[in-house]
C-alpha cells in the first residue's frame, strides 16, 4: 500500500507565499495598464499617434489626484453649514382647501379643534440655504420664501429639522435671511466676489429637486456680469451682474453656495436657464454680505433708492457733442401708462432731475457697462450725500441729492 505524507506547514506558508506574490503581480500590472490606457484616452491632447510618453501619464495622474482631493476637501468643509429649507403652511391656509384631504395617501375628513384634532402642516415647497453666522442667520433665495402664511423650517446636514424665522427679504435682490434659534452652528466664509474669474472651477451644492439634500454639481464659472430675468408666468425680476455656471443647478438647489476651490462662497444659486443646457446663474455674494451686516446691525435689510427709470445709452447712440462718458444713465418713462421717469417725492424728485436728463457719473466715478448706475447707488446707504453729473441739453451739470431708502 502506498503512503501519502501531510506536507509540513511551513512548505505550504511557503508555497503561498510564492502564489500569492505572482498573482499580485500580475493582478497589478493589469491594473496599471488598464489605468493607464484609460488616462491616455483622456488626455487628447497629450497623445500623439497613441504613444504618450511615461512622465506625461504620472504629472497627469497627479493633477487628477490634487484636484480631486480638493474638491473632496471644500465639500466637506462647506457642507456642514448647508441646509434644506422647508416652507410649510397649515391645511387651511392652502389654496382650494376642502374639509376633505389625502395626507400621505390616506383620506382624512377634517376635524373642528373642539374636537381635539389639530391639522398636521403640509409641506408645500423647498429650496437651500447656508448658514453665514455661528448664532443662526441663514442666507437663502427671496422666492424661496416668498410663500404666503408659510411656516419655516431648516434642516442641517445630520437631519435634524429646526424651526426658523424669516427675518427679511431684500426689496431690490433675490435674497431672503432666515434665522434659527441656537449657537454654534457650522457656517461658511464668504469670498469677494469682485475676484471672480471666468473659466475658475466652482462647486455648488443643494437641495436638489426638493429631495436629494446636500447634492453635489462641479462646473466653471462661464460668465460675469450677466444681466438676467428670472421668474415664471406670474412672477420675475432682473438680476444684476449675475454670475453664469455651468455647473448644475437643479430646482430645489435655489439659495445654496456656490463655492470656489478653496471653500470659499462666491454666490448664491438663483436661477436656471430651461432654454440650454448647463446654463444657470448666482447673485455674487458681495451683494448678499450687505445684507447680512444690515441685518446684524439694524434689524432689517436697507437698500438706497433714487427714484428713476433709465436705460443705458452711449454718446454715438444719442448723437452727444459732450462724449465724455462710456455709458450714460437716460431717464426716460416706463411702458405703461403712469410710469413716470421720475418717481414722485424720490431723491431724484426732490433733487431736480427730470426725465430725458442723461447721469454720467456719480461722485465723479464714470459708468461702465458691467457698473453702471445701479450698481453704482447700491455702494451707498441711504442717508448718503451724492453728487451726480448730469447733461441737459448738451451742458453739463452738477446735482446734489440724498438717497432714500427703498420702501419707505
Amino acid at each position: 500500500m502506498t503512503e501519502f505524507k501531510q506536507p509540513k506547514t511551513k512548505t505550504i506558508i511557503i508555497f503561498c507565499l510564492i502564489a500569492s506574490t505572482v498573482f499580485g503581480a500580475l493582478a497589478g500590472g493589469f491594473t496599471t495598464f488598464f489605468l493607464t490606457t484609460d488616462l491616455k484616452r483622456s488626455i487628447v491632447g497629450d497623445i500623439k499617434d497613441g504613444q504618450m510618453s511615461q512622465q506625461a501619464v504620472q504629472s497627469r495622474i497627479v493633477e487628477l489626484i490634487e484636484d480631486e482631493t480638493a474638491s473632496i476637501a471644500v465639500v466637506e468643509q462647506v457642507t456642514p453649514a448647508v441646509v434644506s429649507i422647508v416652507v410649510k403652511k397649515n391645511p387651511g391656509d392652502l389654496e382650494g382647501y376642502q374639509k376633505e384631504y389625502f395626507l400621505n395617501d390616506s383620506f382624512y375628513q377634517a376635524q373642528s379643534l373642539e374636537d381635539g384634532f389639530v391639522s398636521p402642516l403640509v409641506e408645500v415647497s423647498s429650496g437651500t440655504g447656508f448658514f453665514v453666522t455661528a448664532d443662526g442667520y441663514v442666507l437663502t433665495n427671496r422666492h424661496v420664501v416668498s410663500e404666503e402664511n408659510g411656516l419655516f423650517f431648516v434642516v442641517t446636514n445630520d437631519g435634524e429639522e429646526l424651526p426658523a424665522t424669516l427675518v427679511d427679504v431684500d426689496p431690490l435682490q433675490d435674497i431672503a435671511i432666515l434665522h434659527v434659534e441656537g449657537e454654534a452652528f457650522a457656517t461658511v466664509t464668504l469670498a469677494d466676489s469682485e475676484d471672480i474669474r471666468i473659466g475658475q472651477t466652482v462647486i455648488a451644492i443643494g437641495n436638489t429637486l426638493s429631495e436629494f439634500r446636500n447634492t453635489v454639481t462641479k462646473g466653471v464659472v462661464s460668465g460675469i456680469n450677466r444681466r438676467v430675468t428670472a421668474g415664471d408666468a406670474y412672477n420675475s425680476e432682473v438680476i444684476e451682474q449675475a454670475i453664469q455656471t455651468d455647473a448644475a443647478i437643479n430646482p430645489g438647489n435655489s439659495g445654496g453656495p456656490l463655492i470656489n476651490l478653496l471653500g470659499e462662497v462666491i454666490g448664491i444659486n438663483t436661477a436656471v436657464s430651461f432654454q440650454g443646457e448647463s446654463v444657470a446663474f448666482a447673485i455674487p455674494i458681495n451683494e448678499a454680505k450687505r445684507a447680512v451686516e444690515d441685518v446684524r446691525l439694524y434689524g432689517r435689510i436697507l437698500r438706497p433708492w433714487l427714484g428713476i427709470r433709465y436705460v443705458l445709452v452711449t454718446p454715438e447712440k444719442i448723437g452727444s457733442a459732450l462724449p465724455v462718458y462710456d455709458v450714460g444713465a437716460l431717464v426716460v418713462s416706463g411702458e405703461q401708462p403712469g410710469e413716470e421717469g421720475i418717481f414722485e417725492g424720490s431723491p431724484a424728485d426732490l433733487g431736480g432731475l427730470q426725465e430725458g436728463d442723461i447721469i454720467g457719473s456719480v461722485n465723479g466715478e464714470l459708468f461702465t457697462q458691467d457698473h453702471a448706475l445701479a450698481e453704482r447707488i447700491s455702494a451707498f446707504r441711504p442717508g448718503d450725500v451724492v453728487r451726480l453729473d448730469v447733461l441737459r441739453n448738451q451742458e453739463w451739470l452738477e446735482i446734489t441729492l440724498t438717497l432714500a431708502e427703498y420702501g419707505e
